[in-house]
């Protein structure tokens, strides 16, 4: 199985090909629209600024291929950190920027709370909103790892896989047919990051 991470200048690329050859698959990083569309899975990483991220798309064409990938249905797609809130219609991150718009909603700076600090750094418990969903389906509770100070605003809760708590529930997975997101890091999330990663490999589009 051929996994390719889209390499478009922003991203945790190394982290995440390390843990896919971890789990016994070739992961290829590249940034060219025919090995994407032509790999088993696709994964869209990344760190750094919404409309920073989305710029680098655009320069290199490839918005439109990974939402080739999420129109085909073939191929399942999994955006991580960054790369879950560019799935989204608009991120207002330093202004107002279009996403990939592929699941509907607004990535949103998270509100000063009392005892709760931005960026929100840490391990904190999943809740599975819909286990039965392939990519959760067996998988026992469990803590993950999260680097963010912006959240998604899901607009169709069918879309809202886990949710984590930070004062308020906060979007940690989301998913639509062939195209998921992870708001924390798999590839740092210990054993049960790993499972994630292996039931989103093993899924059946």
């Amino acid at each position: 199985m051929t996994v390719a991470i889209v390499d478009y200048g922003i991203g945790n690329l190394h982290s995440v090909s390390k843990a896919i050859e971890r789990l016994g698959h070739e992961p290829l990083v590249t940034g060219e629209a025919g090995e994407i569309l032509a790999a088993d899975r696709v994964i869209l990483p990344g760190v750094g600024a919404f409309g920073d991220a989305m710029d680098h798309l655009r320069q290199n064409g490839l918005d439109k291929v990974v939402k080739e990938v999420a129109a085909a249905g073939r191929q399942p797609l999994l955006g991580i950190c960054l790369g879950m809130q560019l799935l989204f219609t608009r991120g207002e991150e330093y202004g107002s920027h279009e996403g990939l718009d592929l699941l509907p909603g607004t990535v949103v700076r998270f509100e000063p709370r009392e005892g709760y600090k931005v960026p929100h750094m840490g391990w904190n418990k999943l809740q599975y909103l819909q286990p039965e969903n392939p990519l959760l389906k067996a998988l026992e509770d469990g803590h993950v790892y999260f680097v963010h100070s912006y959240h998604a605003l899901v607009e169709q809760k069918s879309d809202l896989l886990a949710v984590t708590d930070y004062g308020h529930p906060v979007t940690a997975i989301v998913g639509r047919g062939n195209v998921f997101g992870m708001q924390f890091h798999p590839e740092k999330s210990g054993e049960l990051g790993r499972k994630l990663l292996e039931q989103f490999l093993k899924l059946e589009i």
